[in-house]
């Protein structure tokens, strides 16, 4: 499939919606290039939390530490390393770096130019749109998605409410964590949202939005090998621990696509409830946890029956979740209540709900330091600590 790429001018764009069920981001900007810029990285100084003995929904969750700039996060995710990514999509053209000390390391600028990274007809420098992020489990490298390419003066059409037809490819951008630049481009389906590396690190999947696929990528090669129709606009990823069991939550539909990572066969867990978005797997794998955007609530799924065995609403309009490392508590943001959750999973019942800035779209936990990140598309990272009562 061709690229096609879009030089956009002369246009503006509030971050304010994202309140129809179907649409989730908007798609200009009036945001300049900027350059690439490091800082050098500080000494770390955080103190990682010992065992308390208690379980993570047995802890609660007080205000800690508030990271601004020149951001507008959708979303913000923890290596568990000590390295933190925030993508600011076309709002401002970059990724931002941090660590638990809450520095800034390095402003990342999306534009590259792809034959540079070995893809031969992409002469034109592009910029990128990046939404979301993955890591290796080592932390080592992390994988960001590009909602759309911009640049060498040819349009696309795309936005949120598209219908399959011949988009143009995106592309993902690898993070070398070390040296914190880009270090190569893999070649993926279009409007590639949601992406997650599988537990083995052999495979990146990458959820294409707008071609109603899967891409599917050959790790350390960087080499995309299939893309696995899954339906329409599919996003949230989560994968088995054993890493043979891929789950794409399909957010056009009422189900989730169950990919055989062996075979790359497709079925579906039917029924699990309308629009679901963002995707989380219980740490022994029996369990799977789905918000759902078109009902305002979360599920939580018996992988072994393939059965719905509860349901809890939160704030309005829940987006990303994370779970804890001991998976008795997920994170949960909602978008349009502009609060944090904190949902019990034994029981599926919000045990705390916690003020956040405006518009809050993206969550990570760093199981090391007991922390929750939250990104907010206003333009802010909270951070909140769990600590005893």
């Amino acid at each position: 499939m061709a690229l096609v790429v879009l030089l956009v001018a002369g246009c503006s764009t509030a971050v304010t919606g994202d309140t129809d069920a179907a649409l989730e981001e908007a798609t200009t900007t009036t945001a300049a290039p900027t350059t690439t810029t490091t800082t050098i990285p500080p000494t770390t100084t955080t103190t990682l939390v010992p065992h308390d003995g208690l379980t993570a929904a047995e802890r609660v969750l007080v205000p800690l530490h508030t990271i601004g700039g020149d951001i507008s996060p959708k979303s913000v995710v923890a290596s568990q390393t000590g390295r933190f990514v925030a993508q600011n999509m076309m709002y401002r053209h970059t990724i931002t770096v941090y660590d638990r000390d809450f520095q800034l390391l390095a402003t990342i600028d999306d534009q590259v130019r792809p034959s540079d990274f070995g893809h031969a007809g992409f002469d034109t420098e592009l910029r990128g749109s990046p939404v979301e992020a993955a890591f290796l489990s080592d932390g080592s490298k992390a994988y960001v998605s590009n909602y759309e390419m911009y640049g060498g003066g040819l349009t696309t059409a795309m936005d949120d409410g598209c219908n399959q037809g011949n988009w143009p490819d995106s592309f993902v951008y690898r993070i070398d964590m070390e040296s914190l630049v880009i270090d190569q481009l893999i070649r993926v389906g279009s409007v590639p949202k949601f992406l997650s590396v599988t537990p083995d690190d052999s495979r990146l999947l990458v959820a294409n939005w707008c071609e109603f696929d899967v891409s599917v990528v050959d790790l350390p090669g960087g080499t995309e090998v299939a893309r696995v129709p899954v339906g329409r606009h599919p996003r949230g990823i989560a994968v088995s621990p054993d890493s043979r069991t891929a789950y794409v939550a399909v957010m056009g539909s009422t189900r989730i696509a169950v990919i055989d990572m062996a075979t790359l066969d497709v079925s579906y867990l039917e029924g699990i409830g309308r629009g679901p978005r963002h995707l989380v797997m219980g740490p022994e794998g029996s369990y799977l946890y789905a918000s759902l955007n078109a009902e305002g609530r979360l599920t939580k799924i018996d992988l072994p029956t393939g059965e719905v065995v509860a349901k809890v609403a939160t704030g309005s309009a829940p987006r990303s979740m994370e779970i804890s490392d001991d998976g008795t508590a997920l994170y949960v943001v909602n978008y349009n209540s502009n609060t944090l959750s904190v949902v019990r999973t034994e029981d599926m019942k919000e045990i705390a709900e916690h003020r956040t800035n405006l518009r809050p779209i993206g969550v990570a936990y760093d199981a090391p330091t007991r922390q929750v990140w939250v990104a907010n598309y206003s333009g802010t990272i909270q951070v909140f600590q769990a600590t005893a009562p």
